[in-house]
């Protein structure tokens, strides 16, 4: 019948004057933090199109959004699949757990920095759960270090020092019994200045 609007079928994108619904809303939040996970754009970007989604009356309003993540091929309408990496990466085998868990406990025997680097640079390179095991640990090593060095320049700081060398002692310990037991353990108060 001519003038009656139809519905559009999957993949086809409905008339830019349709009213959304809030399910509409929500795939097209679904999409835009699937790109954002993917590293496809940054914080401020990632903060725009949300708002532009999240206060999108029409369809016209929503197609813009979509078109900047998908380009003008025809998009999807459902919801992304959850991202394959999350589900498919593989328990870590028992040797991965010994080396992540040397690198986090390196330190202790006087390799502060020196350990959980050459662990990151050798065995990160073939094992995820190494490589992340690793960085943790040399980020609180290089926070550790740092602390060192900055803290006896005040009387309060020069006191803390042999704390905050004893905290870290008993944290890599904690550390490394958690890479045994594959936890994924996060040191407290780090500055994660490697990535």
């Amino acid at each position: 019948m001519a003038g009656v609007p139809t519905t559009p079928g999957p993949g086809q994108v409905p008339p830019a004057h349709l009213r959304v619904t809030t399910q509409d809303r929500e795939d097209v939040v679904e999409h835009i933090k699937a790109a954002y996970a993917e590293g496809r754009f940054d914080k401020l970007e990632f903060d725009d199109r949300l708002e532009r989604a999240m206060t999108a009356r029409t369809h016209g309003e929503l197609v813009p959004i979509m078109t900047e993540l998908y380009g003008s091929k025809a998009f999807p309408r459902s919801s992304p699949a959850p991202r394959p990496a999350a589900v498919s990466e593989r328990a870590p085998e028992s040797n991965e757990r010994l080396g992540a868990a040397v690198a986090h406990m390196l330190p202790i025997v006087g390799f502060p920095i020196v350990g959980p680097l050459i662990f990151l640079l050798t065995g990160g390179k073939t094992s995820p759960y190494i490589r992340r095991q690793a960085l943790e640990a040399l980020n609180f090593q290089i926070t550790v270090v740092g602390a060192s060095v900055l803290l006896p320049l005040t009387i309060v700081g020069a006191i803390l020092v042999p704390f905050i060398w004893v905290a870290a002692i008993v944290l890599s310990i904690v550390g490394g019994v958690s890479a045994l037991s594959e936890s994924n353990f996060r040191y407290p108060m780090t500055i994660r200045l490697v990535k």
